[in-house]
């Protein structure tokens, strides 16, 4: 069966690493290219967009694509929309695999807004420290409050919106340690941490940094989606696509 994997998670590479390593299916892995050195798995790969959703139409048309798989950040919120649309446009069965989000706990200080433009708001008037380890795609919403102090972490190195001058950018890509974060917030006093819930464990270790040091957690709320069939977990992907796989194979008189 010839899969699409949509990826820029760390589930995608391993959903596409297993189905490659079965030997029974075609796979290929999609990467939206928005990082200058994407960490590509030992499987077929294509990295860039597909152009709306008649580009992704066409490319799964010209390819024969016979299962799709959205297995992007739960803040791709676009690519997500633009899967449902294309799959319903053409009756391909398509599956959303999106690991669970974050759930506050005892010790955590949380205040939970809609959208990063809400977060910038919520740092209030008063200048504080302030660590956002967020990429660079979504700073400019914190234009609006320059008179803070930023501590920005992404994958690349990027200039920062000129209405920021104090901020300090460091480059990194996860996974992260808790003492490494930790260490990381201490060294820069941080007094506010900015998150998107994202539910990864590769960064989930902020979030259990803060909470040890009593930091209070912005927590951007995920984007809403357009309903479509979604499991938790590589292990239940795979059998969705076996299901699939079987169905398909029925149709073939297989």
């Amino acid at each position: 069966m010839k899969i699409l994997i949509l990826g820029g998670t760390t589930q995608a590479s391993i959903l596409a690493q297993h189905l490659a390593g079965e030997g029974c299916h075609d796979v290929l892995l999609s990467f939206a290219g928005r990082t200058a050195n994407p960490v590509l798995p030992p499987v077929p790969c294509r990295v860039g967009g597909f152009g709306g959703v008649d580009g992704l139409i066409r490319f799964l048309g010209d390819k024969r694509i016979e299962a799709l798989v959205d297995a992007t950040h739960p803040f791709a919120a676009q690519m997500s929309r633009n899967a449902v649309d294309a799959a319903r446009a053409i009756n391909l069965p398509l599956l959303r695999l999106q690991r669970p989000a974050w759930e506050k706990c005892e010790g955590d200080i949380w205040s939970e807004v809609p959208d990063m433009r809400a977060a910038a708001h919520a740092l209030g008037p008063v200048p504080r420290r302030v660590f956002l380890p967020i990429g660079k795609l979504e700073i400019s919403a914190f234009s609006i409050a320059p008179q803070h102090d930023y501590l920005i972490r992404a994958v690349d190195s990027f200039a920062p919106p000129p209405e920021l001058d104090r901020v300090r950018i460091v480059t990194a890509r996860g996974p992260f340690a808790v003492e490494d974060e930790l260490r990381l917030m201490k060294d820069a006093r941080i007094e506010i941490v900015v998150s998107k819930n994202s539910g990864a464990g590769a960064t989930a270790a902020k979030i259990v940094a803060a909470r040890r040091l009593g930091i209070l957690v912005i927590m951007v709320a995920r984007p809403a989606l357009p309903e479509a069939q979604t499991v938790a977990t590589v292990e239940a992907a795979r059998d969705w696509i076996e299901n699939q796989h079987t169905d398909i194979s029925v149709l073939r008189g297989e």
